[in-house]
């Protein structure tokens, strides 16, 4: 009786202690969450410092994409329109348009990586299984179109920012109304040289103009299944290759900043180049509310008038500043995710 009564308080002590194992299971769950949590802050401060770095560029690209072809006041050449968009606007110029594209980009760019290393995980089964390329390139595709779907509004509305006081028409057919018809289109979007004072610009004053003018609330989401379509092998694309070419790159013991930096810049380079035409008549798109801008039934509409009256060459307008963008743009972006997050203890 006495070894009985002795046992059974050891056993429930031992019970009583095992019943703590629970806790493993509580404290890996905390550890996901903080995984999951550093993800998408690395994500969002990657997709911030790539796209301030480059954001006079990527003004450009837009400026680029959705003038006219008959104007004789185009943007002509990189070094020079940068040039004549400092003599226009100054720093500002430069700057135009990227305060929401920051915006935008942050939970962009942390839904897009969160996204992805959570899909990556879910193809692997939890890294039980092998990670191929196809399941690479799903996994981009898929955290492209959720981040898509996430921001779309800010991105138009950044667009629209973007291009609202350079010194371009919009409309790809040539001008037949007199210069001095023109002015009143001041409110529209552009700048001029008139002396009206353009009225104040900002992400708000733009989107409530967009939603008032064209159509309220669905027109913030004018060109969205275009974009849609040309981000879901962009994203895939640019994933892939980052990852390949981390292999052929940055093998053990060869991890400098050069090597990380090269990476992307290649990754974002092919994946810009294969899907660029997507993003023209994204932009095409986005700006066809505007006045003195082309009208387009549709992506479809877009994409047959281009090629019809301007060829290949208006489906790669703008490429050159792009590629010029995106090698500094991807690089910086895979390499401060890849510092914040091993900053923030996340494999």
């Amino acid at each position: 009786m006495t070894t009985a009564s002795n046992d059974q308080p050891s056993q429930e002590g031992s019970t009583s202690k095992a019943m703590p194992e629970v806790h493993p299971k509580s404290e890996k769950t905390q550890w996901l969450n903080h995984q999951v949590s550093s993800y998408f802050i690395a994500g969002g401060c990657a997709g911030a410092a790539s796209r301030t770095v480059v954001s006079p560029l990527e003004r450009l690209k837009i400026i680029q994409q959705v003038q006219s072809q008959h104007s004789d006041k185009q943007y002509k050449g990189v070094w020079r329109s940068l040039v004549r968009m400092w003599q226009e606007e100054g720093f500002k110029g430069f700057m135009r348009g990227n305060g929401i594209n920051c915006l935008r980009i942050v939970p962009y760019s942390a839904v897009q990586f969160t996204t992805y290393e959570q899909l990556k995980k879910w193809f692997t089964q939890n890294d039980t299984a092998a990670l191929d390329t196809p399941k690479r390139l799903a996994s981009g595709a898929l955290a492209g179109i959720t981040s898509v779907c996430a921001t779309y509004p800010l991105d138009l509305v950044r667009s629209r920012l973007s291009i609202a006081t350079a010194s371009i028409p919009l409309s790809s057919s040539p001008p037949q109304a007199p210069s001095s018809a023109i002015k009143p289109s001041l409110a529209s979007g552009y700048h001029t040289s008139s002396a009206v004072p353009a009225p104040k610009l900002s992400m708000w004053t733009m989107t409530l103009q967009i939603i008032r003018e064209e159509g309220g609330i669905r027109a913030l989401y004018r060109g969205m299944i275009p974009t849609a379509v040309g981000v879901a092998p962009y994203v895939g694309i640019n994933f892939a290759s980052y990852e390949a070419l981390r292999g052929i790159i940055t093998p053990p013991g060869k991890t400098s900043v050069v090597r990380k930096l090269s990476c992307g810049a290649l990754a974002g380079s092919i994946s810009q180049t294969l899907t660029y035409p997507f993003d023209v008549i994204r932009r095409k798109m986005q700006v066809t509310g505007m006045a003195s801008a082309t009208k387009y039934n549709g992506a479809v509409d877009a994409f047959v008038t281009i090629a019809r009256t301007e060829g290949l060459r208006g489906l790669y307008r703008g490429l050159w500043p792009n590629l010029l963008k995106v090698a500094p743009s991807i690089a910086t972006s895979f390499f401060v995710y890849e510092l914040v997050k091993e900053f923030l203890g996340a494999a």
